[in-house]
C-alpha cells in the first residue's frame, strides 16, 4: 500500500540571501523545462531518517516551483522493515546476509501492491533506498522515467545482499549515489550520477533561534548551560556506534568535570532495529544523571536538535558507516565544531582544523574531543570555518538544482533499453 504525504508548497524566493542569484536562476529555467510532468518521490517513511527529512524540504520547493510532485510512503508490516533493514545493513557491509522464501516473498509482494498504486500515473518516479527498490521491476511501466537514489555507504558491500538487490533495480534509467565511491563496479556506469544530500538552512531544524529560546529549550531537557555539552544526534543504530559515544564521554569527564553527554536519536517505521539499541543504551546509562538519552518519541524534533547542536561545545558523530551523515552539515551551519568519523559522506563535509576533526584510530577521539573543549576560541573558528564550507557546497538548492538537472536530462533521454520487458 500507498501514502500521499501531505506537504507544504514553499517558494526559493527566500533563500536568496543565503546562495548566489545564478543558482536560484538555473533552478527556475529546469523547473521550467519540467512543467507539467507528473512526478513521485517513493520512500519507506515519512520520519525519523535522513531521507524523509530531505523530502520535507525538497518536496514543498518542488512544489513552489510549479511541479506537480507527490510524496508517497510504503505502507508494510513490521517484519518487511525487519527485513529490509537487514538488507540496508548487508549493503553497508554486514558480514552475514541470508534470505529465506518467505522474506522474498513478502518482500516483493509488498513491492507489488505499490506497483500496481502507481502503474501508469508518473512521468518521472524517484525510489529511494533499498526498500521500494523493486517497483520499477513490478510496475513494467515503460512511459516513465525511473530514477533509484541511493543514500546508504555500498564501499564495502555484503555480495550475498548487493545479488539479492542487483536483479530488481536493473531497469532503471539513472541511478544516483553520494560520492563514486559507493557505486557497485557491476552496475551500467553510464546510468551512474553522484551528487550529496544538502540541509534545508530555513528549516525548523536549522534556521537561526533566538539565544532565550535556544536556551530554554535546552534547560527543559535537564540540561545545564553553565556546563560543558557534548552532543550526539543519529538514529539509534549500531552503526553510529552510540555505546562507543559513551564510553568516549566517560574518559572525557575524568578531565572535564561536570561534563554532560546528550544522545537525541531518533525512532523511524522502516527501523525496527532502533529499539533494542536504545533498551542498550539506557542499560548502559541508568543511574548517570549526566547523560541525557532522549528521541522523537520522548518530545525531540527539529527546534529541540536545532537547540543542542547550536548550543553544544563539541559534537561527536561517532559513525562507523555512513552514506553522507545530514547532522554534520546541520552542525556546522550553527558553527559548532563536531570530531566524527572518517567514513563514507562525512570527509566530504569537513576537514581536520576546517570544522572540527576527522577521526580514523578508536584512540585519537578522546584527545581531539579534549582539544576543542579545552579551548573554546579555537573550537568556535574551527566552527565557523565549517559553516561557511557547507554554504558553498551542502544547502538545499545545490541538491535541488542536482535533482532538477537530473530529472530534466531523463525525461529527455531515449527510453533505456535496460527496462524488462
Amino acid at each position: 500500500m500507498l501514502r500521499f504525504v501531505d506537504t507544504a508548497t514553499e517558494s526559493i524566493d527566500p533563500y536568496v540571501d543565503l546562495v548566489p542569484a545564478e543558482q536560484l536562476g538555473h533552478v527556475r529555467e529546469l523547473a521550467r523545462e519540467l512543467r507539467g510532468a507528473r512526478i513521485l518521490q517513493l520512500n519507506a517513511t515519512s520520519y525519523g531518517g535522513g531521507v524523509a527529512e530531505l523530502l520535507n524540504s525538497l518536496v514543498p520547493l518542488e512544489k513552489g516551483l510549479g511541479l506537480d510532485v507527490q510524496w508517497g510512503v510504503m505502507v508494510a508490516e513490521p517484519s518487511f522493515f525487519a527485513f529490509t533493514k537487514r538488507l540496508h545493513n548487508g549493503l553497508q557491509g554486514a558480514p552475514q546476509f541470508e534470505v529465506t522464501k518467505d522474506e522474498v516473498e513478502a518482500y516483493m509482494r509488498h513491492n507489488t501492491h505499490v506497483a500496481e498504486e502507481i502503474r501508469g500515473k508518473y512521468d518521472i518516479v524517484i525510489v529511494h533506498d533499498p526498500q521500494p527498490a523493486p517497483v520499477q521491476l513490478l510496475a513494467r511501466d515503460t512511459t516513465a522515467k525511473w530514477i533509484w537514489r541511493v543514500h546508504i555507504d555500498l564501499s564495502a558491500y555484503n555480495r550475498d545482499a548487493w545479488a539479492f538487490l542487483e536483479e530488481r533495480i536493473e531497469g532503471y534509467d539513472a541511478f544516483v549515489f553520494t560520492m563514486p565511491e559507493f557505486v557497485p563496479k557491476p552496475l551500467d556506469q553510464s546510468r551512474v550520477h553522484c551528487f550529496a544530500p544538502a540541509i534545508d538552512p530555513l528549516s525548523p531544524k536549522n534556521i537561526a533561534l533566538p539565544a532565550d529560546l535556544r536556551d530554554r529549550i535546552v534547560r527543559w531537557t535537564g540540561v545545564q548551560l553553565d556546563r560543558p555539552i557534548l552532543t550526539q544526534v543519529s538514529r539509534f543504530d549500531p552503526w553510529k556506534d552510540p555505546l562507543g559515544v559513551i564510553r568516549v564521554y566517560r574518559e572525557l569527564r575524568e578531565k572535564h568535570k561536570g561534563l554532560q553527554l546528550a544522545l537525541l536519536g531518533s525512532m523511524a517505521l522502516d527501523d525496527p532495529e532502533g529499539w533494542s539499541i536504545y533498551d542498550k543504551i539506557t542499560q548502559v546509562v541508568e543511574g548517570d544523571p549526566e547523560i541525557h538519552v532522549a528521541s522523537n518519541f520522548t518530545g525531540i524534533g527539529n527546534l529541540e536538535v536545532n537547540a543542542f547542536q547550536s548550543a553544544s561545545d563539541v559534537v561527536i558523530q561517532k559513525s562507523i558507516r555512513e552514506g553522507f551523515g545530514l547532522i554534520v552539515s546541520e552542525t556546522l551551519w550553527k558553527g559548532t565544531p563536531i570530531v566524527a568519523g572518517r567514513t563514507g559522506g562525512i570527509p566530504m563535509q569537513l576537514s581536520d582544523g576546517e570544522g572540527g576533526f576527522l577521526v580514523s584510530r578508536e584512540e585519537d577521539w578522546v584527545p581531539r574531543i579534549d582539544a576543542l573543549l579545552s579551548d573554546g576560541a579555537e573550537a568556535q573558528r574551527i566552527g565557523g570555518l565549517g559553516r561557511e564550507r557547507v554554504r558553498q557546497h551542502f544547502l538545499i538548492t545545490r541538491l535541488l538544482e542536482d535533482e532538477l538537472g537530473l530529472m530534466a536530462g531523463v525525461r529527455s533521454a531515449p527510453a533505456s533499453t535496460a527496462t524488462p520487458s
